[in-house]
Formats: structure tokens, sequence, C-alpha cells
């Protein structure tokens, strides 16, 4: 059975919008968010149950959605059995526009409530730039040494800036 595209043009999402540059403005905002996360619950399920060593180009794909359009930093954490294979996905922080605290026994308590075996740790930097800071490179080391004394390991921590993903791991950072 063929699916046939919805047709919409802007007039027609216009009139659909209340008049008013303002509250247009606003609904625009909530539709953008509800699209957004549609594509990240189908991003989820793309990656749920995937064995990660085999297409880290997913991961990179799954944060750059994940992180789409963001204005502040979060943190995400993917969890992994000991087939490396994804068991869940959580947002555990969120901060301002250019940091976020980030609480190592709350991620050592999260991979322990999955039973994880691996962890993939992500957060976006909304300013564009994609360069891992030396806090960055802190907050890694700090947390892969936590994760280490209950036997997780810390695959990889990327990075997003718009459409840019930088590898913790690729650049030798790990």
């Amino acid at each position: 059975m063929e699916v046939l595209a919805l047709p919409c043009s802007d007039s027609i999402t216009l009139d659909c919008l209340p008049s008013g540059p303002a509250v247009r403005s606003i609904r625009i905002r909530h539709a953008l968010a509800a699209a957004h996360e549609l594509l990240v619950r189908s991003a989820n399920t793309a990656l749920a149950g995937r064995c990660v060593l085999d297409s880290p180009t997913l991961v990179k794909d799954y944060f750059k959605v994940h992180f789409a359009g963001v204005e502040r930093e979060t943190f995400v954490v993917v969890f992994l059995d000991s087939q490396m294979r994804v068991i869940a996905t959580e947002e555990l922080f969120a901060g301002t526009l250019n940091q976020t605290s980030v609480y190592p026994r709350e991620v050592v308590r999260r991979a322990m409530h999955h039973n994880a075996g691996g962890v993939i740790l992500g957060h976006p930097h909304p300013s564009g730039q994609p360069q891992p800071s030396s806090a960055d490179e802190f907050l890694t080391r700090t947390l892969k040494s936590a994760l280490s004394l209950v036997d997780v390991r810390v695959l990889d921590h990327m990075v997003v800036a718009g459409s840019s993903c930088i590898s913790f791991a690729e650049m030798g950072l790990l």
C-alpha cells in the first residue's frame, strides 16, 4: 500500500495558526518542539538494542538529532549492556547556555540501575564551537574513573555543535 505525503504549504500552515505574529511564533515553536520530540523518540527506537560498536556513525547521528536546536547545555548518557547494545538513553542534567553541572554519583547510580556494562556520554555546545573544553576533558576523566570502580566502560564522549560532532575516542582523549 502506497502512503502519500500530506500536502502542506506555508499558506495552509499559517491559516491553521492564530493571527498575530507573537501568537503565531509561540504556536510554531510548540509545533517544532513536538516535531523534534518525535524525531528523538524515533532515533531512540532506531538505536535501542543495537550494538554501537557496529555503527559509530549511528551514535553521532543520534546525538545530532537529540541536540538539534538546543539553546542550553544538557548531558545525555546512552547506557549499554555487556555486548555494547543500547539499553536506554537518558538526559541526566540540564544547565545554562554554556555549562551544566554533572554529578558522577548520579551517573554511576543510573548505570547501576540499568545494570550497564558501558556508557556513551554526550552534550551540546550551543555556542557552535565543537572543540571540547578542558572542563569537558576533566569531566570525562572523572566519570571514566568513577564508572570504572563499578566495571562500567566509557566508550565515548560526544560533543555536538550544530551539524558537527566531535568524538573523544576518535581524538584519542579516552
